[in-house]
């Protein structure tokens, strides 16, 4: 796998391959988008009924991949940004209101992004293994967005950080939301594959395909640790 070939569209086959980024630290936050408790909750699977076991076995591999790879691969690169001393930033969807009367449109629509997410309680806050230290920012968004719903591009603008480097759920959700709208307010975005995850793992890869090149590079945690300077 190298990051400078793969996940490319019909669009860029034929671009050249990119120069590595200029990561400095001193310019740099890794942003971690949404790994919060109410996606890794699961009810036990033998009191499902037939249709619901379909639909838990439908999912089985995105919790695979969450808990075998993303998670600590995530939690191995914020161990390092903290390390070097490099800015670390956290977004998760929650409501500011017990009905969910604040949320956007989107996340009001019938169907499986209809989550009522109230900013208190348990199934709103980031997984245990990723949980933000000492003053590490975390904004709260009711968009999928982490940039137009909140005060992001500010604060990063604030701490002088131009390249930003995403982890988190969902890649073709809230990830892509997110990387689009720092794409368009200039920032490098780096997309870390093997720290993302989407509901299906082909819905990732072409979400991928889709955004490398022209709204971020995407790489793997190795090669952003190399290039990086972080082992």
């Amino acid at each position: 796998m190298n990051w400078k070939t793969d996940y490319r569209s019909l669009y860029y086959q034929d671009a050249p391959e990119p120069e590595d980024p200029d990561l400095a630290w001193a310019e740099t936050a890794l942003l971690v988008i949404d790994v919060q408790n109410t996606y890794l909750e699961r009810p036990e699977r033998g009191s499902l009924g037939p249709r619901e076991q379909a639909n838990y076995d439908a999912w089985t591999p995105f919790h695979e991949r969450m808990r075998g790879q993303v998670i600590p691969r995530t939690a191995e690169l914020l161990g390092l940004f903290r390390e070097k001393k490099i800015e670390r930033v956290f977004a998760r969807i929650a409501c500011l209101t017990a009905d969910g009367r604040d949320r956007s449109l989107s996340q009001k629509k019938p169907g499986w992004n209809n989550l009522l997410l109230p900013k208190d309680e348990a199934a709103s806050q980031i997984v245990p293994a990723l949980m933000p230290l000492g003053d590490e920012i975390v904004v709260t968004k009711t968009t999928d967005s982490a940039l137009t719903g909140t005060n992001l591009r500010l604060v990063l603008h604030n701490l002088g950080v131009k390249n930003v480097v995403c982890c988190g759920i969902f890649t073709d959700q809230c990830v892509s939301s997110t990387v689009r709208s720092l794409a368009d307010e200039s920032f490098n975005v780096i997309v870390v594959e093997d720290c993302c995850a989407a509901g299906d793992h082909a819905l990732h890869l072409k979400e991928l395909e889709i955004i490398n090149m022209i709204y971020c590079h995407v790489m793997s945690a190795a090669e952003l640790k190399e290039i990086m300077g972080l082992d």
